[in-house]
C-alpha cells in the first residue's frame, strides 16, 4: 500500500517537533539531531522535517511504497507523465537506504517515489535531484 510523503525544511527542529507532535498526537518515529519523521497510519503519511541549511518550506513530496514491484509501477506512472526521471538505487538519505525515482512536476516541485530497504546511522546524501523539464515554459526558476 502506498503512503504519501511530505518533507519540509525547517529552521528550528525542536520547535517544529513540538508543533507536529501535538498536531499528530504522536512523537516522531525517527528523531535525530537534524531530522524527524512521523510514520503515521491516520492519515497514512510519511511526514519528515529537517534542518540542514535549506530555505524553510516544502522540500519535496513523494510516494512511499512497500515493495520493488510497487516502485516499478509508480515509475511507470511517472514515465506516463512524460517528464524526466532520475533513478537512484540503494540511495542513502534521511537515515534510510532506498531505491527511488525522482522527477519534478510542472510547478517545479520535486517528487520522489521510493522503497525503503534498511535504516542507516547517517543522514546520507541530502541532494534532491532537479531533472530538467522538457519545456522552457515549465522550467523551475534558476536560483539567484
Amino acid at each position: 500500500m502506498k503512503r504519501l510523503h511530505i518533507h519540509l525544511a525547517v529552521d528550528d527542529l525542536a520547535k517544529n517537533i513540538g508543533f507536529y507532535s501535538a498536531l499528530f498526537q504522536s512523537a516522531p518515529t525517527v528523531h535525530e539531531v537534524d531530522y524527524a519523521k512521523w510514520q503515521l497510519d491516520d492519515p497514512r503519511v510519511n511526514f519528515a522535517i529537517s534542518c540542514r541549511g535549506r530555505q524553510p518550506g516544502l522540500d519535496h513530496l513523494g510516494i512511499q511504497v512497500e515493495s520493488g514491484a510497487e516502485l516499478e509501477a509508480v515509475e511507470q506512472n511517472l514515465a506516463a507523465a512524460a517528464l524526466p526521471i532520475a533513478a537512484e538505487k540503494q540511495a542513502n538519505c534521511c537515515y534510510v537506504q532506498a531505491d527511488k525515482y525522482w522527477t519534478v512536476d510542472p510547478q517545479g516541485i520535486a517528487w520522489e517515489a521510493f522503497h525503503s530497504l534498511q535504516s542507516i546511522p547517517l543522514f546520507g546524501d541530502d541532494q534532491v535531484p532537479q531533472p530538467e523539464p522538457t519545456s522552457n515554459c515549465c522550467k523551475p526558476a534558476a536560483a539567484e
